[in-house]
């Protein structure tokens, strides 16, 4: 049950016992204080620090996870990235690159923007320019395709692979595809 709000943190009653918990402004927006509630909590620990991170979704929680892994990006600056936006304007702009969008977020400069859309940008799961549901069930366009896997090899993403390749005759042998592929 959610006791009280601090500042960022959230502060959760688990049998007995309150649990300082970092949120989102966005989960902490949703969090009335006394309602029951469910996290997926990430816990953080350093030698002089032990945090505990609140995502109303598990999805949230795992593109937190992966603003971790970015050098230099901790977990109040990841925070930051989370705040920008809903989780899917977070993914777009990472996939889409934009620098500008991901450094309105507090404390986070144009290089680690920059770093976030290197490290990230094929990794998030939003493809550039649309929603991932556009590619899926595109006529012609099949994960399992080998062209697709020859451009993945290429270090194509998947979703760019599938793109190029979805404007393709699917009837074509497979070196043409990949050929009519990488000209465009």
């Amino acid at each position: 049950m959610v006791t009280e709000h601090q500042g960022n943190i959230v502060v959760l009653e688990v049998g007995f016992v309150g649990y300082g918990v970092l949120v989102s402004s966005s989960d902490q927006a949703v969090l009335p204080t006394g309602t029951e509630t469910k996290l997926y909590i990430h816990e953080h620990i350093k030698e002089d620090l032990h945090d505990l991170i609140g995502f109303k979704s598990l999805s949230t929680k795992q593109l937190f996870e992966q603003l971790l892994t970015v050098k230099n990006v901790g977990p109040k600056g990841a925070l930051a990235v989370l705040d920008i936006g809903n989780e899917a304007e977070v993914r777009r702009a990472i996939a889409g690159g934009d620098v500008k969008k991901l450094q309105t977020a507090k404390g986070v400069g144009k290089r680690a923007a920059e770093q976030i859309v290197v490290e990230l940008r094929d990794k998030v799961g939003a493809p550039v320019g649309g929603a991932a549901e556009d590619l899926v069930g595109r006529a012609g366009v099949d994960q399992n395709d080998e062209a697709v896997q020859a451009l993945m090899t290429l270090g194509y993403s998947d979703v760019d692979a599938q793109a190029a390749l979805a404007k393709i005759d699917s009837d074509l042998p497979v070196e043409e595809r990949v050929k009519q592929a990488l000209r465009f």
